[in-house]
């Protein structure tokens, strides 16, 4: 039942629920955790249009998700509150991040003109 929820609120309550089991502080628990790079890039296109329903768009996603593999992951959606696509690509090596993020805003673009 978290589906109106935001995953940064999710993610807070589940550490904390962690950290109440296990009886351990935040800085023991938290040592875990890998940052990886992480970069958001956003695509304006005019409303009435379906970018994301173009093929070449879809192919360029589908490459770029088997390029990123199990090392990271990749968030292509519509904006809720204006006319953009928002492309976040995260993964263990920045330089792949990056490349898979330029790859689909330019497919984005072509498919917006």
């Amino acid at each position: 039942d978290y589906n109106t929820t935001g995953d940064g609120l999710i993610a807070a309550l589940e550490v904390l629920s962690v950290l109440a089991q296990t009886k351990r502080r935040a800085s023991e628990v938290c040592r875990i955790f890998k940052p990886y790079p992480q970069l958001l890039e956003n695509v304006r296109y005019k409303n009435g249009m379906l970018p994301l329903d173009d093929l070449a768009v879809k192919s360029v996603i589908e490459e770029c998700e088997k390029r990123l593999g199990g090392a990271g992951r990749l968030v292509i959606r519509k904006s809720g509150t204006e006319p953009l696509i928002r492309v976040m690509a995260e993964g263990e090596d920045a330089l792949l991040v990056r490349d898979v993020v330029n790859k689909i805003v330019g497919a984005v673009e072509q498919a917006v003109g």
